[in-house]
């Protein structure tokens, strides 16, 4: 996902220490996430979470690429067995995993987590920076992967406070917009584990560590929807020296991007909110050859399918006419590799845990959040069944409940990473806070962390009946 979050330097402004060591030493004595106050009833225990924070180290200093992450999975599924789960790995023919973690008869819980990181190189200087060159999690998934296992470690810890299921997703490729629909659809998650009752996921955002953040109900969606294509322009490779033998794919290529940019001003109302980025462009190998193709990678942002459509076609016609015009000898391909809608949160869920999270920290730290053009491919968990993005509902001897097409209400929340000293010094007009997918993202996983677990076991306890001890936090 695209969002911004984070800073990292060896001590904020204030004096503390961020490292390895600092880090591990973060929680407080009593266990409580800093400044809230303690969920299910009592504060979170502090093995539980340096657990948490050890598990994060580790997962920063070796993230892996979207479709490659093995290890991650198996940290992830590690932890998840050693709380009582049963876990289910290689879900959807990729990385994806399912813990399972069953509590009696109730509601069914989803709590997903990506597991993927990016291509790009760290360059915060921490002491647990990623050491697989060219390769960081820069957009907190570390720190979603921690507050998921501490969460789960918090609930099975306390069965005493809630009867029900809670299913962990790992999910892999959410950064190429295709894990989720391939959990759904290849994986056939809900056919095969149940449809939940509630599907809930939280992202590192660039708001004060410490804080969580909601769409307001009624407001406009959380996150636009987005398709990523890859367009491949075709020209004739050949000595640099002889251009008028060539037809150089380069110059198609740089007159393309060009033109791309003014799709959204042309096909899109000032008041309707698109983006069009070109975040790749791949041709040749030696300054003196002129190549035969370029390869182009862009990724389109809008609020309604409609205009993600037409937004689409207009971007085809530009790279179908760029390519004519400079004499193309093929016509080029345009292929839309991925597809997410826009994120609407369900307003009944969500003011059930915004509730729970205001009586976790105070109301003054649960804040309203605006949409963004940010993108994710969560939505996809709203759906089951035929006709929706889960796909095939039906199908298969071990169906879940409601295997027919249908809806799922989801909840979904930012969670505040920037640290003190880095928020008042951007705020002051100084340093800005790097954000996601910048080489300098780093949360701070002091306030982050704990807070990211109890608002997660908080959700939960929405959803989940109470158990004979009756958790105030459990719906009624």
């Amino acid at each position: 996902m695209v969002t911004a979050a984070g800073t990292a330097k060896d001590a904020d402004d204030d004096g503390h220490a961020t490292g390895a060591e600092a880090a591990r030493e973060a929680v407080r004595e009593d266990g409580r996430a800093p400044g809230g106050r303690p969920p299910g009833g009592g504060p979170l225990p502090r093995p539980l979470l340096r657990a948490a924070v050890e598990l994060y180290l580790d997962l920063h200093a070796h993230p892996e690429l979207s479709g490659h992450e093995h290890r991650t999975a198996d940290r992830l599924a590690a932890r998840l067995a050693g709380h009582g789960c049963t876990v289910t790995r290689s879900v959807g023919g990729g990385h994806g995993l399912v813990g399972v973690l069953r509590n009696g008869p109730g509601p069914t819980v989803l709590l997903r987590t990506e597991l993927d990181a990016l291509p790009v190189t760290e360059a915060t200087g921490l002491p647990y920076a990623s050491t697989t060159p060219g390769v960081m999690h820069a957009c907190g998934h570390d720190l979603h992967i921690a507050a998921v296992a501490g969460a789960v470690a918090h609930l099975a810890a306390t069965r005493d406070t809630w009867r029900g299921t809670v299913l962990v997703v790992g999910q892999p490729e959410e950064e190429t917009l295709r894990g989720a629909r391939s959990l759904l659809t290849e994986g056939r998650l809900y056919e095969r584990f149940g449809v939940p009752d509630a599907v809930l996921a939280q992202h590192a955002a660039p708001l004060p560590a410490g804080t969580l953040a909601h769409v307001p109900a009624g407001g406009p969606p959380l996150m636009a929807g987005s398709l990523a294509v890859e367009a491949v322009l075709h020209g004739r490779g050949g000595h640099a020296a002889t251009p008028h033998l060539n037809v150089d794919p380069v110059l198609m290529a740089a007159a393309t991007v060009l033109r791309l940019r003014t799709v959204v001003a042309e096909a899109t109302a000032p008041a309707e909110q698109a983006v069009l980025t070109v975040g790749s462009v791949r041709a040749g190998e030696r300054g003196n050859i002129t190549p035969d193709h370029a390869e182009l990678s862009l990724t389109v942002r809008a609020f309604t399918e409609e205009a993600l459509d037409r937004l689409a076609a207009a971007a085809e016609r530009v790279v179908r006419a760029e390519a004519a015009a400079s004499g193309a000898p093929r016509t080029p391909e345009f292929t839309v590799t991925a597809r997410s809608p826009a994120l609407r949160p369900d307003p009944a869920l969500t003011a059930r845990v915004r509730r729970a999270h205001e009586a976790l920290l105070g109301p003054g730290r649960v804040l309203d959040l605006a949409g963004s053009a940010a993108t994710e491919d969560f939505p996809h968990f709203a759906s089951y069944g035929q006709g929706g993005p889960g796909g095939q509902g039906g199908q298969g001897g071990d169906a879940g409940p409601g295997a027919s097409a249908g809806a799922v209400p989801v909840a979904y929340w930012m969670l505040g990473t920037t640290g003190a000293g880095p928020w008042r010094t951007a705020r002051a007009g100084g340093t800005p806070v790097p954000p996601n997918h910048a080489p300098g993202f780093a949360p701070d996983v002091r306030a982050a962390l704990p807070v990211g677990i109890g608002a997660l076991a908080a959700a939960a306890r929405q959803v989940l009946d109470p158990g004979p001890a009756g958790s105030q936090e459990a719906a009624s």
